[in-house]
């Protein structure tokens, strides 16, 4: 099978993880080039992205882009880059030519199930279920958006920025765990890209836990520390596809030392 979509990005990241996941359970033909977070900066950005040989830097001068965020920095983009991905960041999703740029996590794992033969993964044929999902895309956008701001702020929390994330997360796993108690999976009875979604982006937050140490000597409690008995059924369903190979070979073992 040729190559259907490509993906630039630093690596491991479970932002990415939703599209490989995807791709595996749709069987599609997906590339990620990457490297580490602090490795980007040696990387030419672009469709076929390049490592940077340090002896030619002179002659990128005109790909040099200044970090606005997530990075600090020079980084070097081509214009042809920006003009596919015009807010410059990662992960970077394209076709198989290059001449589409998908970007934002959840967009990228949506293109992957459409282009997939296996067309439950998006709701099938029928528009409204594929809202519904997308419903829960964008849900899961705004949890996971409150959470990266927490992230990086985890060091210096103050009252407001705590009192936020908590309220985002109470919001957000009320509605999983209300669709789960009346269906096996967040949408309906059959796996989606919404419980892929949900898998990749909860995971993540739940390492909030490695930061139990920092955030108690700051006078806060862990959002999570009662996720298992507050949220049962969202717990059972994130075990649940944890476990599944398509799940497993890609997040290995993410998650034992935190459930």
């Amino acid at each position: 099978m040729s190559e259907q979509v490509r993906i630039f990005s630093y690596l491991p990241n479970p932002r990415v993880w939703k599209s490989i996941i995807t791709a595996e359970l749709g069987d599609v033909d997906l590339k990620v080039i990457g490297d580490k977070p602090s490795n980007l900066a040696n990387w030419l950005w672009d469709f076929e992205p390049k490592k940077i040989d340090s002896l030619n830097l002179n002659k990128l001068d005109h790909f040099k882009r200044l970090s606005k965020r997530g990075f600090k920095g020079t980084l070097y983009k081509t214009d042809e880059f920006l003009k596919k991905h015009p807010f410059g960041t990662v992960p970077a999703g394209f076709n198989s030519d290059g001449s589409e740029g998908i970007f934002e996590s959840n967009s990228i794992m949506r293109a992957i199930a459409r282009v997939s033969s296996k067309k439950s993964l998006y709701g099938g044929e029928d528009p409204f279920i594929q809202s519904r999902i997308d419903s829960f895309l964008d849900a899961n956008l705004v949890f996971a958006r409150e959470f990266q701001v927490y992230v990086l702020e985890i060091n210096s929390l103050k009252p407001y920025l705590h009192n936020r994330m908590k309220s985002a997360y109470l919001f957000y796993l009320d509605g999983i765990e209300r669709s789960l108690s009346a269906n096996e999976f967040i949408v309906g009875n059959e796996l989606t890209i919404a419980d892929v979604s949900f898998v990749c982006d909860l995971a993540q937050f739940l390492r909030e836990r490695d930061n139990k140490k920092i955030i108690k000597e700051q006078g806060f409690e862990l959002i999570t520390k009662d996720f298992e008995k507050d949220y049962p059924k969202s717990f059972n369903h994130l075990k649940k596809l944890s476990k599944r190979d398509e799940f497993k070979k890609i997040m290995l073992n993410y998650l034992d030392k935190i459930l």
